[in-house]
């Protein structure tokens, strides 16, 4: 074999080898597998469109047993958004260790985002925090679609966007808040999700997601999610979404 080509193989090889590790690495940027603790149940799906992905999340106890949710959605692809999001995530949990409200988190997180800044990049991300005592769920939005509340009298969308983190110096964030029934849901996606579109350039949209939360929400969350990324499958006629698509459901009982 001709140098130049065993140099191209080579290369490739190494290229391949890079982006298994990348992927095992963002594996620790989603969870495991489900949070159930009591009245609460927490589930999640991680789709990258390419090798590896902007997207990231988690769910986990506060030293006061509330549930901590985050969710982010780093602007671009592939291995440069991939690494962006390791830094922010990074960032984040070294912040929400503290049991501050979500608009402190957010604020924090993106003066400290700001302080080393990377041009071009930078992330919508929404935190969130539910305290099963009361049933309360507070959450601060930088950027990302509203979180959706299911219940049996329907869905409606919480809160507003807020400006994505790392992207102005003087960005802030407002706090919202609703109190959970039992058999509630709260579901949280980035914006991969509504925005991904069929051949004729249709938008999967807020409405359609909202249809098939409201006529699953008597199921298992674990269920309703996978109802939802069938439906999207369906939706764009088999082709993988142009976006990474995240999600985070968490069920009360």
């Amino acid at each position: 074999m001709p140098a130049a080509a065993l140099d191209a193989v080579t290369l490739r090889q190494l290229r391949d080898s890079e982006l298994e590790e990348a992927r095992n690495l963002q594996q620790c940027l989603v969870p495991n597998g489900a949070l159930r603790a009591g009245s609460l149940e927490c589930v999640s799906r991680f789709q990258p469109v390419t090798e590896v992905g902007g997207d990231f999340l988690d769910y986990f106890f506060l030293s006061d047993r509330r549930l901590g949710i985050y969710l982010g959605d780093v602007v671009g692809k592939g291995l440069p958004a991939a690494m962006y999001a390791a830094l922010t995530v990074g960032t984040l949990r070294g912040i929400h260790k503290t049991g501050s409200p979500p608009t402190t988190v957010l604020s924090l997180l993106n003066r400290r985002l700001r302080t080393r800044a990377v041009p071009g990049r930078y992330s919508a991300v929404q935190y969130a925090v539910y305290d099963p005592s009361t049933r309360e769920l507070w959450y601060a939005n930088a950027g990302l679609p509203r979180p959706i509340h299911i219940s049996v009298d329907g869905c409606k969308e919480v809160g507003e966007g807020g400006l994505p983190s790392g992207l102005f110096d003087d960005a802030r964030y407002d706090q919202w808040n609703i109190t959970l029934k039992p058999g509630d849901a709260v579901l949280f996606a980035t914006d991969g999700l509504i925005e991904a579109h069929n051949p004729d350039r249709e938008e999967f949209g807020v409405d359609r997601l909202m249809d098939i939360c409201k006529n699953n929400l008597s199921g298992p969350p674990d269920l309703l999610l996978d109802r939802l990324f069938e439906a999207l499958l369906e939706f764009t006629d088999g082709h993988p979404p142009h976006d990474d698509v995240t999600a985070a459901l968490l069920k009360t009982s």
